[in-house]
C-alpha cells in the first residue's frame, strides 16, 4: 500500500522548490486535492501506488532531467483527472496543473513546463532534445518492463478499469496501443531506461499482443 503521509510529504518537498524562495499559501491543500484524486473509485491501475512508482523512477532517472522537480510534479498531475471512458484526461489533468500550480504559487514558465510535460503523456514520444519529456516518459513507461507477475497484474489492472468495454473491443483497443508503442524506434529515451528497461518491455508488449491476437482456434 501507498503511504499517504509521505506522498503528502514529497510533494511539499516539490512544490516548495518548485516555487523557490517566493511565498505560496500551504501546499496540504494542493496534496490533498490530488491524493483525492489518484484514489478515486474508477481506479485500478492509475492509483496512489503507480504515482508512487513513477515518482520513485522519476527520482532514479534526475540526473538525466534539466528541472527534475518540474518533472516531480508533472508526475503528480499526469493522470490526475482520470476516466476510463473519456479520451481527453491528458488534457484536462494539463488544465488542472496550469491552474492549480498558478494559484500555488509556481512560476508561470514552470508551470506551463509542467503542463507540456503532461500532454506529453499522450504519445510517450519526446524529442532528442527534450530531456524532462524522456524523464517523465521512461517514469510512466517503465511498468512495461516488470517481470511476468507484476505485468500480468498491470493487464488485469487495466482491463479492470475498462470494465465496461465488451471483450472484443476491448482486445482491439489494447492491441492498437500495443502496436502503437513497439512501433516507436525507441521506448525508453534515457541511457538508463534504454539499458534496462527497453528489451524486457518489448518482449512484454509482443507477448502481450500475441495473446490478444485471434489464432487459428478463435474464428473472430
Amino acid at each position: 500500500m501507498a503511504d499517504i503521509d509521505a506522498l503528502r510529504a514529497r510533494f511539499t518537498r516539490t512544490l516548495e522548490a518548485a516555487r523557490g524562495p517566493a511565498a505560496g499559501p500551504d501546499p496540504a491543500p494542493y496534496a490533498d486535492n490530488l491524493l483525492a484524486r489518484w484514489q478515486e473509485p474508477q481506479r485500478r491501475y492509475h492509483t496512489v501506488e503507480h504515482l508512487t512508482a513513477v515518482l520513485d523512477r522519476v527520482d532514479l532517472l534526475e540526473k538525466y532531467a534539466t528541472d527534475p522537480d518540474v518533472v516531480r510534479l508533472a508526475a503528480w498531475f499526469h493522470d490526475a483527472v482520470y476516466l476510463p471512458d473519456r479520451s481527453e484526461n491528458e488534457e484536462r489533468s494539463a488544465r488542472l496543473a496550469e491552474r492549480a500550480l498558478a494559484e500555488a504559487g509556481v512560476p508561470d514558465p514552470k508551470t506551463a513546463e509542467v503542463a507540456r510535460l503532461v500532454r506529453l503523456t499522450v504519445s510517450h514520444d519526446p524529442a532528442d532534445d527534450d530531456p524532462d519529456g524522456q524523464v517523465l516518459c521512461d517514469a510512466d513507461l517503465a511498468i512495461l518492463a516488470s517481470p511476468p507477475s507484476a505485468y500480468a497484474a498491470y493487464t488485469t489492472a487495466v482491463r479492470e478499469e475498462y470494465h465496461f468495454v465488451p471483450s472484443d473491443a476491448f482486445r482491439t483497443g489494447r492491441a492498437a496501443i500495443l502496436r502503437q508503442l513497439l512501433d516507436l524506434p525507441r521506448l525508453f529515451r534515457t541511457p538508463y531506461g534504454a539499458a534496462e528497461w527497453e528489451a524486457t518491455a518489448r518482449y512484454n508488449l509482443a507477448a502481450e499482443l500475441e495473446m490478444l491476437s485471434p489464432g487459428p482456434h478463435d474464428p473472430s
